[in-house]
């Protein structure tokens, strides 16, 4: 379904009567983000480690995903609601892609006061911290909240739910395994992330939705798939090491997710940020001065840290350790030749073409999105 098509489709869909010609106004006099009124968190029943999923350890952690846990209260997501479908986003915010075919994004502190409070609040960044197992921050403004939109006509759903059916009986007498037909067309094609970490939202009404999830490629190759079961429930993933997909919904109206992108709070952790997955789909200039303002200051604290050491030695009496500061000037060579790599030429970026140089060469791209 083309970008176009989705937005009216979704239009006509109402849960908490999203949309009101006086969304903006209506969502800004219901207050700000209270955590005690839209936080509800109820801890995942299980951290999957890579080892589990056999694959090996980040530079950062040995975390890979958390089975889904809620997280925020039917009145936070439909404030949430409220705020995306504003026809502001919806007409100023929409890019679309090879690997996607409707996103919102960079909208949050433009035109969602709720959002973005939700995803810079201490008590928020502090759940999302402890599933991880690792303080984090989110990545930058402009990824805060982005949100992956596929919709379905009632005809559309009605067929697809008869396909289903019919589908399901013929296996049962024919006594063949079921085929995954829900990855013929995935929302959001096979990839790992641009950022270290995300926390995926599910705000949609999964009660007669099949399919939607989160699919994850592991070690061995399998699919391992994760969804929150309702409205309000999430999943952490270490999303840049994790070749994983979206999956289409069946029987549902509308799939949509919000997902928020996180780095770890210690600058001296390895940060292996790549914008190739984002670039084609942002304003240039927006993106890449977040990525450079919050990259500079890791630097900055950097040198200033590695400056204090240097003057708490002397002090000590100590002889200089020319090694180690060798060691620390190729680390951050390292660190301003990977940043300067990323800031691709704006005229050499083709819109909505996002290629396969975000994947690690341990993943196999042969099952990667095909071009």
């Amino acid at each position: 379904m083309a970008i176009a098509e989705v937005a009216s489709t979704l239009a006509e869909v109402k849960p908490g009567s999203a949309r009101s010609a006086h969304t903006t106004n209506m969502t800004r006099s219901q207050g700000a983000f209270d955590p005690r009124k839209h936080l509800d968190f109820k801890p995942p029943s299980k951290i999957h480690s890579m080892s589990d999923i056999e694959l090996p350890n980040s530079p950062i952690s040995g975390f890979a995903v958390s089975e889904p846990f809620q997280l925020f209260t039917p009145e936070a997501v439909q404030r949430m609601r409220a705020e995306i479908f504003q026809p502001e986003v919806m007409n100023h915010f929409q890019y679309s892609s090879n690997l996607a075919q409707c996103q919102l994004r960079g909208y949050a502190a433009k035109a969602a006061p709720f959002i973005y409070e939700t995803w810079k609040h201490p008590d928020t960044l502090a759940i999302v911290s402890k599933v991880a197992g690792i303080d984090l921050v989110p990545e930058m403004e402009f990824e805060i909240a982005h949100i992956n939109l596929s919709s379905k006509s009632p005809t559309q759903r009605v067929e697809e739910l008869a396909t289903i059916h019919d589908r399901k009986s013929t296996e049962e007498d024919e006594g063949i395994a079921g085929c995954p037909w829900e990855d013929d067309k995935p929302i959001v094609d096979w990839h790992t992330d641009s950022y270290p970490f995300v926390c995926v939202t599910m705000l949609s009404d999964c009660t007669t939705m099949i399919g939607g999830e989160t699919a994850l490629r592991t070690g061995s190759g399998e699919v391992l798939k994760v969804r929150g079961p309702e409205m309000g429930c999430a999943v952490v993933l270490q999303g840049r090491y994790i070749e994983h997909q979206a999956l289409r919904a069946f029987g549902a109206a509308e799939r949509i997710t919000s997902v928020t992108s996180f780095r770890p709070k210690n600058v001296h952790l390895p940060d292996d940020t790549v914008l190739t997955t984002v670039r084609p789909v942002s304003d240039l200039s927006e993106l890449y001065f977040q990525f450079s303002e919050y990259r500079l200051e890791m630097l900055e604290e950097r040198i200033r840290s590695q400056l204090q050491k240097m003057r708490d030695a002397s002090s000590w009496g100590k002889t200089f350790d020319t090694g180690a500061m060798k060691s620390f000037l190729k680390e951050q060579e390292d660190f301003l030749a990977h940043m300067n790599k990323e800031l691709v030429h704006d005229e050499l970026v083709v819109k909505g073409n996002i290629d396969d140089s975000h994947l690690f060469p341990t993943h196999d791209k042969a099952h990667a999105h095909q071009q």
